[in-house]
């Protein structure tokens, strides 16, 4: 076995556990009680799994056809910057809006805070 046979593997490898960080992605957003841990499993685990499949992707084409793809770069950072931060914002305003958490929540470290900003935008 080659180096070039090696990292098409490493690639191949790469994809592989996208896909299945994918499913259990999709099976978190489906199993998960509530809008908080849904939001979690729909950022977390899929962000890792577009990152490793163009990741697999990237190193393929760069190995077989010596071809640098900058749409799979950008695709890798734009995927990476804006889907935790999204996965936050839907966090926040379901919060914000009251949208109530799964009877197992066991602490909720958000609601001081949220009661202190109040408070100090009611003494405004």
């Amino acid at each position: 076995m080659n180096v070039k046979e090696m990292i098409e593997f490493i690639a191949a490898l790469f994809m592989l556990i996208g896909a299945i960080m994918a499913v259990i992605s999709a099976i978190g957003i489906i199993r998960f009680p509530d809008v908080y841990t849904r939001s979690h499993a729909g950022t977390k685990s899929s962000t890792l799994a577009v990152l490793l499949t163009l990741s697999g992707a990237f190193l393929y084409f760069a190995v077989e056809q010596g071809f640098y793809s900058v749409r799979l770069l950008l695709g890798i950072v734009f995927v990476f910057l804006t889907a935790p931060v999204a996965g936050h914002l839907i966090t926040r305003a379901a919060y914000t809006a009251g949208v109530g958490m799964a009877d197992s929540t066991v602490e909720d470290e958000l609601k001081d805070v949220m009661e202190v900003n109040r408070h100090k935008e009611e003494g405004k």
